[in-house]
């Protein structure tokens, strides 16, 4: 009876070593294939150079909530301070416009405060518009004054399949889905480069685009270059899922050995 019990945990341990061997091996052919890891694979390796029309730049647009940077300078102090008095403004500076150390905040009328100007609804302007409506209302206090408005907050979420996931402030309005990738040490292996999803805010929605990474057209979509607040989401591809798939079963496999081993222990003793 005791040689019986020990044939069949032999058997049983034989069969489970075989079932972790065949699931190795399909782990391994699984692996991700070169194709699927190459951006712009459908360019031929034999034409030395490519040209693509890229995608044109369009300038975001100031939404609320968006924080400005706004500043105003003058090199005429003693025509500031004039003009400021007949304002009753400050006469303290040269420089009577300083930003705040958050920025200007949009509110929800699409306005901003600025001092000595008053309220100015910037939303659905570009920073260059904002920049010549300020400086309009400026040169009525000021001499020769120089403006400047930027995004504070111009900032991408990148998440999913890439090795540093992350909310990034981009210093430059101008930044492609390329760029923002870099920012976060690219995509993994496991990263689906046919299907990132770009979600964006559009007056009150999300708009929600696929960029295949895999193909040169996506340098010429409109979604090319990238917006404030955008979120992008690498997908993960057949392999990860079937990588964790094959973890599970082989902590499965192992127990199950271990508990075959266990049993043809004690019936030896």
């Amino acid at each position: 009876m005791n040689n019986f019990f020990i044939k069949n945990s032999v058997s049983s341990v034989h069969k489970h070593l075989t079932i972790i061997i065949a699931v190795g091996a399909l782990f391994l052919s699984s692996c991700a294939s070169k194709r699927e890891t190459v951006y712009l694979n459908d360019l031929s390796d034999s034409v030395p150079r490519h040209t693509i029309p890229m995608s044109k730049f369009v300038e975001p647009l100031i939404q609320k909530d968006d924080i400005l940077s706004i500043s105003i300078e003058t090199l005429s102090p003693s025509t500031t301070s004039a003009s400021m008095q007949s304002a009753g403004g400050s006469t303290t500076s040269a420089t009577p416009l300083q930003n705040p150390t958050s920025g200007y905040l949009v509110d929800n009328n699409g306005e901003v405060q600025l001092p000595m100007i008053g309220k100015l609804k910037l939303t659905g302007l570009t920073t260059s518009q904002a920049k010549n409506m300020i400086l309009e209302k400026a040169v009525i206090y000021l001499k020769d004054p120089v403006v400047q408005v930027r995004f504070v907050n111009f900032k991408i979420t990148v998440l999913g399949e890439v090795n540093k996931p992350a909310t990034y402030t981009v210093p430059s309005e101008k930044v492609s889905v390329l760029d923002v990738l870099g920012m976060a040490g690219d995509l993994t292996i496991f990263g689906r480069r046919e299907n990132v999803m770009l979600i964006r805010d559009n007056e009150g929605v999300k708009d929600v685009v696929r960029l295949n990474l895999a193909s040169s057209d996506f340098i010429k979509s409109p979604y090319f270059f990238l917006k404030q607040n955008d979120v992008l989401y690498v997908q993960p591809n057949d392999t990860k899922i079937s990588t964790n798939n094959t973890a599970n079963r082989q902590i499965l496999t192992t127990v199950i050995s271990l508990i075959s081993v266990a049993v043809l222990l004690i019936t030896r003793l």
